[in-house]
């Protein structure tokens, strides 16, 4: 008799453990389904009004998530045709005419680029005229890890820690 039970038992264990059900589908692309993304302003000017100073402001579409930042970084020059110098900000530039500084604000929706100083801006038009920025959207489960966290003030090390792809930057107008 307990050779039969052991039997049972044994090809019970065989069928029961050869069961699959339908797969599911599969999921988004990226860590655990979340993706970094960069998107760049190309030559952009910022718009200028009594209350607010100079600004550039965009929505975000779609939208991030409530936990995902944002980190920017400013085109300073070339090191030659395809090596950009990005500088994050909020940084500040000493002028000859004095101190300028950019930063910038963001929610889920939108962000905001600012740039001030303790001088006339409109002085130094060279840096308010055709700027380009690089938008990084960093998922906050990401930003929240501790481990192999990137040097933010390094648009390159960003870009290699959370696998983004920049040969292609989509643009935004």
């Amino acid at each position: 008799m307990k050779k039969i039970l052991t039997l049972f038992a044994l090809v019970g264990l065989i069928v029961f453990s050869s069961c699959e059900g339908p797969e599911g589908p599969p999921g988004p692309p990226g860590q655990d389904g979340l993706i970094a993304e960069v998107f760049e302003l190309p030559n952009v000017n910022f718009d200028y009004t009594a209350k607010d100073g100079y600004y550039i402001y965009r929505k975000l579409t779609p939208n991030i998530f409530s936990s995902d930042v944002i980190l920017i970084y400013r085109l300073t020059g070339t090191i030659d045709a395809n090596t950009p110098v990005w500088q994050q900000i909020p940084r500040t530039l000493y002028t000859a005419k004095g101190e300028l500084d950019y930063d910038f604000d963001f929610s889920k929706e939108d962000f905001t680029i600012y740039a001030g100083g303790n001088y006339d801006l409109s002085l130094t038009p060279e840096l308010l005229k055709n700027q380009t920025f690089r938008i990084v959207i960093v998922p906050g489960d990401f930003s929240s890890k501790s481990v192999n966290k990137p040097d933010y003030s390094d648009y390159n090390a960003v870009i290699k820690r959370y696998n983004i792809d920049d040969s292609n930057v989509k643009k935004l107008n």
